[in-house]
C-alpha cells in the first residue's frame, strides 16, 4: 500500500508530497497523520505540496479535513508550496479551504507554526 512519509522534527510532523496525489493516497495520508499526531503528541503539522501541479476538489477537501482533525487533536496545520496554477484553479472552481492556514514555503510555514503553538507559559504568540 502506497504511503507518503511523515517525518518528526521536535513537536512538529513534516510531510512533503512528492508524487501525484490520488484519492486513496490522500485518504491514507489523512489516516496516517491523525494517528501520528496522537502517537507522537505532535503540536504542529506542515504539509508541503510544492511538487503538486494539480489539486482537485477531493484532495482539497481531504487537506481541509486534515487541518480540522489536527485542530481537534490539539495540533495546528500549515500547508506550504501551493503553486500559482493550483491556487488559480482552486479559486476558479470555487473551492474554499476555510480551515487551512498557508505559507509560501517551508521556512515561513515553520515560523507560522511556531507563532501559533503555545509557549511554555501557555500562550500562543498569535492566534490569527
Amino acid at each position: 500500500m502506497e504511503r507518503i512519509p511523515i517525518l518528526k522534527q521536535g513537536d512538529l510532523l513534516l510531510v512533503s508530497v512528492q508524487v501525484d496525489m490520488h484519492d486513496q493516497l490522500a485518504l491514507n495520508l489523512q489516516d496516517d497523520l491523525t494517528q501520528r499526531i496522537v502517537r507522537d503528541n505532535a503540536r504542529g503539522v506542515l504539509i508541503d505540496i510544492s511538487a503538486l501541479d494539480m489539486v482537485d476538489s477531493f484532495i482539497g477537501r481531504v487537506l481541509d479535513n486534515i487541518a480540522t482533525m489536527s485542530r481537534i487533536l490539539d495540533a495546528e496545520t500549515v500547508v506550504v508550496g501551493i503553486q500559482p496554477a493550483v491556487a488559480i484553479t482552486l479559486v476558479e472552481l470555487g473551492i474554499t479551504l476555510p480551515n487551512i492556514r498557508t505559507a509560501l514555503n517551508i521556512e515561513s510555514g515553520i515560523a507560522l507554526l511556531r507563532r501559533l503553538l503555545p509557549t511554555p507559559d501557555g500562550d500562543a504568540d498569535d492566534q490569527s
